[in-house]
């Protein structure tokens, strides 16, 4: 195929010489970085550059101040977005030289909403596909052909068209047999910088037990994280990546409360813990407004499907579900819990708003200990389900909300 490459710096040139190198014809135009290339055929224009290309891919900064960068303190800095204004001049320009029988292919790093609200309009001559790279520098060249996985953005996160034609084309190129996900534009932005923040935390808390082992005396911090790395079943595997409820338990939230009175006490100067319990609180506050919205617009009284800290148990210690409970006593609504193991037996009988607090087969998932019987109850004709697992669907005359799935089209089923 013939490929372009706009931005051929420390990330673009390494990335168009291995797709050259791969039998692609690739040609590359950057006005501010000439680096040598054997394989790669650079352009003085852009325009010339593009014309005739089947895809062209754009690797531009998108750079914070130098005083945002990492390399001293940041916490003290107002919060501030990444700079957008190289990419825009890019695609702008890019606009001008290519047709509908192109594909304009962003890999810079945006915050998501960012493509969707500020990039389009500057991109109706041609098609548009957000497809951010996982690459390392030291090993731009390697990563590019053997990367873990491949996200592909486009509007409504079709499987077809451009997303295929992307697919097939790194099939071509690709040493390795990576995941492909297809998703919007949005949730392609946002699973590459929640990526990076995801490698931020895991290091940030390992680093704090090190803080830790040096406070308190007695404590190898390999031993330490030697033994959470190997955890495989809840730490180091997929089981906790589905977002729902929010943590609860016996254990859980009481350990990182304790885990605060620890912070202070060893004078950590710093308190991830309180973040922790701050966010869970602010979470659960969200999901009961989201019951309160809904009562309200439709004079339903709010049934919460679960009131244990998980289903098949009788235990209350950290129920999540009895804090969102607070929060809706909060706005006005003191909600109705059905759950037969806590002798929670009040079922609705007319409409109302249901929240799924409760779903067996997403709880237990990796074990045999699963209850196929989902629900305590019946849910009455016309009552709204808000589902925080998004797994519910039915044929009844129910009108379903799949909480966190907020996709055109695809708020409510």
């Amino acid at each position: 195929m013939n490929i372009t490459w706009i931005g051929t710096g420390k990330l673009g040139m390494p990335c168009a010489e291995a797709m050259a190198l791969k039998g692609h014809n690739v040609h590359g135009y950057d006005p501010h970085v000439r680096i040598k290339s054997s394989h790669v055929l650079q352009f003085p224009s852009m325009s010339g550059a593009i014309q005739g290309a089947d895809i062209v891919l754009v690797a531009v900064p998108t750079p914070h101040d130098t005083d945002y960068d990492g390399r001293g303190p940041t916490a003290h800095l107002a919060p501030k977005d990444f700079d957008y204004s190289i990419v825009k001049e890019v695609l702008a320009e890019a606009n001008q030289y290519m047709n509908k029988n192109q594909l304009l292919v962003l890999i810079s790093t945006v915050l998501p909403g960012t493509t969707r609200k500020q990039f389009v309009d500057l991109v109706p001559n041609t098609r548009f596909v957000y497809n951010p790279y996982l690459i390392a520098m030291g090993s731009v060249a390697w990563d590019m052909v053997n990367p873990e996985m491949v996200m592909i953005g486009t509007e409504d996160g079709s499987e077809t068209g451009d997303a295929k034609k992307l697919v097939d084309f790194y099939k071509t190129i690709m040493e390795n047999d990576p995941r492909y996900v297809i998703g919007t534009w949005d949730e392609c932005e946002c699973i590459k910088v929640f990526y990076n923040t995801w490698i931020s935390t895991k290091i940030g808390l390992s680093n704090m037990i090190q803080d830790v082992a040096e406070c308190q005396g007695n404590i190898d911090v390999d031993i330490v994280t030697d033994a959470l790395a190997g955890s495989t079943m809840r730490i180091m595997g997929p089981q906790y990546m589905r977002a729902g409820m929010g943590d609860g338990g016996g254990c859980h939230p009481r350990d990182n409360i304790a885990l605060r009175y620890m912070a202070q006490e060893l004078d950590l100067g710093y308190d991830v813990f309180d973040s922790i319990m701050n966010a869970r609180e602010i979470q659960a506050e969200n999901l009961a407004r989201k019951l309160v919205d809904l009562a309200n617009e439709h004079n339903y009284p709010i049934y919460i499907h679960g009131k244990a800290y998980k289903p098949n148990v009788s235990y209350l210690d950290g129920s999540y579900s009895i804090l969102v409970g607070h929060y809706c006593e909060k706005h006005g609504f003191s909600p109705t819990y059905v759950d037969p193991l806590t002798d929670d037996n009040n079922f609705p009988t007319e409409s109302c708003v249901m929240l799924l607090a409760h779903s067996a087969s997403t709880t237990y998932q990796y074990t045999d200990n699963k209850n196929k019987d989902e629900l305590y109850c019946n849910i009455p004709d016309n009552s709204i389900v808000v589902d925080p697992w998004r797994k519910f669907s039915t044929d009844k005359n129910l009108k379903v909300v799949h909480y966190g799935n907020t996709r055109l089209g695809q708020r409510t089923h």
